[in-house]
């Protein structure tokens, strides 16, 4: 079985609507890209919960797709004549080949390295060093594996913090790696929380996977008690204003660590957290920081 795909370029006030127009004339899906991705005219659109972003590209680029016997030129020009114009775009046809998805979806996700003692291994996928610590994670609903320099810079510092014996909070755990790595390492006791009931769900999954003991919640209510670690991974606007909770549930002489965070709002964060934790930047990756330090 193939598809046809047609693609054709529109600026920011057409994009969203031709999209929809192609929809509802006959197409089986549609997307909207950068037209300037992969050149220096580029234009990222992610934004932090909390900051807005455009919709949409300057230069955007429609790609629409269509069963293999679709009248394609009948549908563009209906598309069309329903936005008010005369004729569509000009567009470039290509042909989709079936694929197994699954597959390629696997074959982007190698065992990754984290330390000489630390892998993270997905379940089709033997264990490079079985010898290791090797924690058993697959890409899912939940942010987390491994792949992204924020959780590595969170799983080297954990490694560091030698959890073992000592209690662990992953505030916003996603896929509870961090949580998880923690409790393979030796830690007496991990508790996580997000504010994401799948990701609870996946945590759980992938704590029991790993045979480890962990408590997930998707409520911050039943947090009562203060840890001797607690570590956040998640954005710098949310760590702004979870500022005064992260650090009450951190206890005397505990340590807390952040990421999340880039380069350019390590100084911010730093000053926010100092009245009750005199943070400083414990490692970098790829422009983005750890920040770690001790409760008094």
């Amino acid at each position: 079985m193939a598809w046809i795909s047609a693609s054709l370029l529109a600026d920011a006030h057409l994009a969203e609507s031709l999209a929809d127009a192609l929809l509802d004339a006959g197409a089986l899906s549609a997307s909207i890209e950068d037209a300037d991705a992969g050149t220096p005219a580029e234009k990222p659109q992610f934004a932090e919960p909390g900051e807005e972003t455009a919709s949409v590209w300057e230069r955007s680029r429609v790609v629409a797709l269509f069963a293999e016997n679709a009248p394609v030129a009948r549908i563009m020009q209906d598309a069309a004549t329903s936005l008010g114009l005369a004729a569509p775009p000009d567009f470039a046809l290509g042909r989709v080949e079936e694929e197994n998805w699954v597959a390629l979806t696997q074959a982007q996700f190698d065992p990754i390295r984290i330390s000489s003692r630390l892998w993270i291994v997905p379940s089709w996928h033997e264990a490079p060093d079985p010898a290791a610590l090797n924690l058993l994670l697959d890409p899912g609903m939940a942010f987390g594996t491994g792949s992204h320099p924020t959780t590595r810079l969170c799983l080297e510092w954990l490694e560091r913090a030698h959890p073992s014996g000592k209690t662990l909070l992953d505030y916003g755990c996603g896929s509870g790696i961090l949580a998880i790595a923690a409790a393979r390492l030796g830690a007496a006791e991990v508790a996580g929380v997000d504010i994401d009931p799948q990701a609870i769900t996946a945590a759980r999954a992938n704590a029991e996977k790993n045979g480890v003991t962990a408590r997930f919640e998707v409520s911050t209510e039943t947090l009562d008690q203060a840890y001797d670690l607690v570590i956040a991974n998640i954005l710098a606007n949310p760590l702004r204003v979870l500022a005064p909770a992260l650090c009450g549930h951190v206890r005397s002489g505990g340590s807390l660590a952040l990421s999340g965070i880039l380069e350019a709002q390590a100084a911010e964060i730093i000053a926010l957290y100092a009245p009750w934790i005199l943070l400083t930047v414990a490692d970098t990756q790829e422009g983005w920081v750890c920040l770690a330090g001790v409760r008094p």
